[in-house]
């Protein structure tokens, strides 16, 4: 016994070690962290309502739950109990109830319970679909929510089919048309997704969609696919405009509904003339216009979103937004139907701002630090805001001076024992002489009198960027923490710095965003803070792309990683989304166009230390592509490792896995390049 408790004293002291003196964003802190969602506020202003997501490392799970808040700030309250995960709150028009998705008791998939906002009271359970709802709204006398269900089935039907497919002992899927898969999760081409509705006193689920003859967009779906009119007369939903399923045109359409045989209802395309996707329908509190988000370059997906008003009464539409480069998605309208409250990248940043209605002139409202879709709270904005420094904050903000107020307390103990770094952004000259703009962050305690090492990042997308915000898989801090300065290049093809620049890297995903990187590079080698033998380098999805780039062609540094690559263009066809099929056309088109960007042609030149990563529930990216990199490194004799997750998809997600994956990124820069100052 005596040797047994000894065991578990040594086994405990690293764990004390880090508990008692460690000062860094940790891993391990990461996932101490409480994380809030988007807030919802009733429409009196009273009630402020967030989801907040925490953590149970132990037993590797997620625990959400509803909090309600103050506007003053003094009120902090959990709405649901620990351990019943809740989603999705929504209120009732009067702003006495309060509507969410749960999955209680004897549930077989999430549905929508109500919880009275007038004094205690237990929530009751509305729904009781057996395929599960999501994606739900209150307005007027009823819920209209998004159920995946079969479309020639009832529902008594449908719950024995649900069931017969639990029992099976089959495994084996079939598809006569795409899609057939969505990030990481199968798609069943015999079921659709539809709108449906049903009183807030209860009674039948009535279907809205469905007898219009078209389904919401087959990948993917959510509340911000389709609106009801504040008056429940119309909904305006967004389905596939033609019936090309392989490269599908999202489109809006508008149709009554409701009324004595809502069968004999038809719906119109009302964005049939533009070829690319129009996006996140929103009636007018007035309910005289819609607002939606369009595109204009079929097969771009950072093609900039410009803001479309449409009068339901003339039937006409006009773009807002002609002469501003930013995309408009994340919108709420005025409380006056006058304009737009949306949070919008902006050079590297996510501001909020204000987008006149009749004008379309937009006006910053924030300008540091970043900022979610902001909700109305009668004159003030309420939203989540975060840093590089923070993570979400529910926060209310004045629309005119852009003044915040801090609303919730969470994450204060952990941040209160964490030193943290600095950070900046600096510019610098890329491919054709362009200025890139980069973040760069400093370990605690730097000292520009020594050197450093470097770990450079390549973002994915290729048309996301590294904003001014908190992320959890991949945090600059906790990077930076190991003693490395860390660099977050906006190379060209990054998003929020215009349509030009995201535009500049098609088709051709390679010379240009790799001059930036090179260009990064140089102007870190002429840094007196950097130690240029201790240079590493890494990125995930593009940013894999980019870096498996980097490791055939001549550069500086002593390692690499390269997670959830697009490492070969021919077999990425594998994926759910083909990179440059629908626009550019496939390889077998235009050849040229693969052979010349894919880093497998640069196969012999391959001579870095890598680590590589991969999940198999990684449809975006199919795990093949990490495999076909670790069997060429390992051929060619380079030093190399592979780390498979079985029960991850394009991102690393689960607490356990994640501590492990940054325990390992750690282990292998810090082989190749000692972390800390010299």
């Amino acid at each position: 016994m005596k040797k047994l408790h000894l065991v578990l004293l040594l086994c405990l002291l690293p764990l004390l070690a880090w508990a008692q003196d460690d000062t860094s964003l940790s891993v391990e802190r990461l996932w101490q962290m409480q994380r809030i969602g988007s807030p919802v506020v009733s429409n009196d202003g009273k009630h402020i309502v967030a989801p907040v997501t925490s953590y149970d490392v132990a037993a590797d799970k997620a625990n959400g739950r509803l909090w309600l808040f103050s506007s003053d700030g003094k009120q902090q309250t959990a709405l649901t109990a620990e351990g019943l995960r809740a989603s999705e709150p929504t209120f009732s028009p009067d702003g006495n109830t309060l509507a969410f998705i749960s999955q209680r008791d004897k549930d077989d998939a999430g549905q929508i319970y109500l919880l009275p906002m007038q004094g205690p009271g237990e929530a009751r359970r509305l729904t009781d679909v057996p395929t599960g709802v999501y994606g739900i709204k209150w307005v007027g006398q009823h819920l209209y929510f998004i159920s995946r269900v079969w479309p020639d089935k009832n529902w008594d039907e449908m719950k024995t089919q649900l069931k017969t497919n639990k029992d099976s002992k089959l495994s084996a899927r079939q598809w006569n048309a795409l899609p057939y898969s969505h990030f990481d999760h199968w798609l069943d081409e015999n079921r659709q997704a539809h709108v449906f509705r049903i009183a807030a006193t209860g009674g039948a689920v009535q279907p809205v969609t469905q007898p219009l003859g078209y389904q919401l967009p087959r990948s993917s779906q959510s509340a911000a696919s389709y609106d009801i009119h504040p008056q429940e007369r119309y909904i305006a939903f967004n389905a596939n405009g033609w019936d090309n399923q392989v490269d599908a045109k999202i489109d809006v359409f508008l149709a009554q509904i409701g009324g004595a045989n809502p069968e004999n209802h038809s719906a119109e395309n009302i964005t049939a003339a533009n070829q690319a996707p129009d996006s996140n329908p929103q009636f007018s509190p007035d309910g005289k216009s819609l607002a939606f988000s369009q595109q204009k370059i079929h097969g771009f997906y950072a093609d900039t979103a410009r803001l479309v008003l449409y009068d339901l009464a003339r039937k006409t539409s006009r773009v807002l937004t002609t002469d501003w480069d930013r995309s408009v998605s994340n919108f709420v309208w005025a409380a006056d139907s006058r304009g737009f409250y949306a949070s919008i990248g902006d050079a590297a940043t996510n501001r909020l701002y204000f987008i006149d209605g009749r004008s379309g002139k937009p006006r910053a409202i924030t300008k540091a630090t970043s900022f979610g879709q902001p909700a109305l709270a009668g004159n003030r904005l309420i939203a989540t805001n975060d840093s590089f420094l923070f993570p979400s904050r529910l926060v209310s903000i004045d629309p005119r001076s852009g003044n915040t107020t801090r609303l919730d307390s969470f994450n204060d103990d952990i941040l209160a024992q964490v030193e943290l770094g600095s950070y900046e952004s600096v510019t610098y000259q890329g491919a054709e002489g362009k200025d890139i703009q980069m973040w760069l962050h400093y370990p605690p305690g730097f000292d520009k009198s020594k050197k450093y090492p470097l770990f450079l990042l390549i973002h994915g997308g290729p048309h996301n960027a590294f904003t001014d915000s908190f992320s959890y898989r991949w945090n600059s801090q906790t990077f930076s923490s190991w003693g490395y300065v860390t660099a977050w290049p906006n190379f060209h093809g990054s998003s929020t710095f215009g349509q030009d620049f995201a535009d500049a890297i098609n088709p051709d995903w390679r010379t240009k965003p790799l001059a930036d990187i090179q260009a990064a590079t140089n102007w870190f080698e002429n840094q007196s803070w950097i130690d240029s033998d201790r240079m590493v380098a890494g990125g995930a999805s593009y940013g894999g792309y980019l870096t498996s780039i980097l490791l055939g062609t001549e550069h500086p540094f002593k390692a690499l990683l390269i997670h959830a690559a697009v490492y070969n263009m021919y077999s990425q066809m594998a994926a759910d989304f083909a990179v440059h099929s629908t626009r550019f056309g496939g390889y077998w088109d235009n050849p040229e166009i693969y052979k010349s960007i894919s880093p497998h042609y640069a196969a012999d030149k391959f001579n870095t230390p890598t680590l590589v990563i991969h999940g198999q529930l990684d449809y975006r990216v199919p795990v093949g592509q990490g495999f076909e990199l670790f069997r060429t490194l390992q051929s060619r004799g380079v030093e190399s490792r592979m780390i498979y997750f079985p029960d991850e998809n394009h991102w690393i997600l689960k607490p356990n896995n994640s501590i492990y994956w940054y325990n390992q990124v750690k282990d292998w820069m810090t082989k190749f390049a000692e972390p800390g100052a010299k």
